[in-house]
């Protein structure tokens, strides 16, 4: 069963729209929950419907980390440069790579080089 994943308002929709194109199965928060829904409730909504989060906020992860949850997986991007472009590619590189870890719950950052996988609950 492919993954389902959850954009943040952060990622463009030229990233959205070049993934899912691709074959990918995403949206993004504003097609589900208000443009202003807090990261909580983005959380929350990914938590029940099995999607894993993609976002470029480190608030998702001391949210992960402050409520001891082991799901919904998170991606979150530290690229040097944001440009849908540059974002779109990188995503196209790792994700591959890191649905294994993103099927048994976990939050990745990525940068411009490294994918770094910590195992959801974050203690």
């Amino acid at each position: 069963m492919p993954l389902k994943f959850l954009a943040d308002m952060n990622l463009s929709p030229l990233t959205v729209a070049a993934l899912a194109a691709e074959g990918v199965d995403i949206i993004r928060v504003s097609s589900v929950l208000p443009a202003n829904a807090s990261d909580r409730d983005i959380l929350d909504l990914a938590r029940r419907q099995g999607w894993v989060v993609i976002t470029q906020d480190m608030d998702f992860s001391a949210l992960l980390a402050l409520g001891g949850h082991d799901r919904p997986s998170l991606v979150t991007l530290r690229l040097l440069d944001t440009a849908p472009e540059v974002v779109t590619q990188r995503l196209r590189q790792v994700l591959p790579q890191i649905e294994p870890a993103l099927r048994r719950g976990c939050a990745v950052t990525v940068d411009d080089s490294n994918a770094r996988i910590r195992q959801l609950p974050i203690r």
